[in-house]
C-alpha cells in the first residue's frame, strides 16, 4: 500500500503542445512544439534555437510578460522584472538561473504565455503560448516540430527592418545591394542555392534538435 500512495503521489510527466511565434513577424513565422514540461529554460533555450535556426551567437532571456511592455505601478511602485538568464549571467536583484527553472513552471506564471528574446541588439522576440498539456508517452522525444511556417531570420540581420531590406534586395536583381548581400547570404547559409524564406524542412528541424538538445534525466 505505501508503494502504492507513492506512486499515486508522483507527478506525472507532462508534454506541452506550445505555439511560438516571432512578435511582430509579418507574414507571420512560427512553430508548434511538442515540448516535454519539465524541461529547463536553458534545455528550452537548445529547443528555440534549434527550431528557429538560431546559432546561439547571443544573449537570450525569458520572461513571463512582455520584456517590452511598460510595467503598470502596485501600490505607487513599479514591480521588480523577473527574467531568467543563463546562471553565469545573473547578477541583479531580478534575475534568475534558467537552469533552475522549467517550462511548465514558466508558463504558469504567465498563465500559459511566456516570452523568449534572442539577440538583444535584433531584440528577435518569440511569445510562447501553452495549447494543450497531456501525460507523456513513453519513448516520446523530449521536444519536436509538429508544424510551422516559414524559416527563421537570418543571423545579425539587423531585426526585421534589416531582414526585409536584406530580403527585397535578393528578389530584385537590379538592387544595388542585390550582390553583396548574395554574396553575404550565401556565406551565412552555406548554401549558393537562392535563398527562400517561405521554406521550412521540418524533418530537418527535428534531426537538430535531436543533436543539439542535452536532457537531463
Amino acid at each position: 500500500m505505501e508503494n502504492g500512495n507513492a506512486a499515486m503521489g508522483a507527478k506525472p510527466e507532462s508534454m506541452l503542445e506550445v505555439r511560438v511565434e516571432l512578435v511582430d513577424s509579418e507574414p507571420k513565422i512560427w512553430r508548434q512544439l511538442e515540448v516535454r514540461g519539465s524541461l529547463t529554460l536553458d534545455q528550452v533555450h537548445q529547443v528555440l534555437q534549434a527550431a528557429f535556426g538560431w546559432e546561439d551567437m547571443h544573449l537570450h532571456r525569458f520572461t513571463a510578460d512582455d520584456p517590452f511592455a511598460p510595467l503598470r505601478p502596485v501600490n505607487g511602485e513599479v514591480p521588480e522584472a523577473l527574467q531568467w538568464l543563463p546562471r553565469r549571467e545573473c547578477d541583479e536583484p531580478g534575475e534568475r538561473p534558467e537552469e533552475d527553472f522549467s517550462l511548465e513552471q514558466l508558463l504558469a506564471l504567465g498563465a500559459g504565455a511566456a516570452f523568449y528574446e534572442y539577440d538583444f541588439g535584433d531584440n528577435w522576440l518569440h511569445r510562447l503560448e501553452l495549447v494543450t498539456q497531456s501525460p507523456a508517452n513513453e519513448g516520446t522525444p523530449p521536444a519536436s516540430v509538429i508544424d510551422g511556417a516559414r524559416r527563421g531570420p537570418l543571423e545579425d540581420s539587423g531585426g526585421f527592418p534589416g531582414y526585409e531590406e536584406i530580403l527585397e534586395a535578393l528578389a530584385d536583381p537590379a538592387h544595388p545591394d542585390h550582390a553583396e548581400y548574395s554574396e553575404w547570404v550565401a556565406e551565412i547559409t552555406g548554401s549558393a542555392e537562392p535563398f527562400d524564406p517561405a521554406f521550412l524542412d521540418i524533418p530537418a528541424l527535428n534531426q537538430a534538435l535531436i543533436a543539439q538538445v542535452q536532457v537531463r534525466e
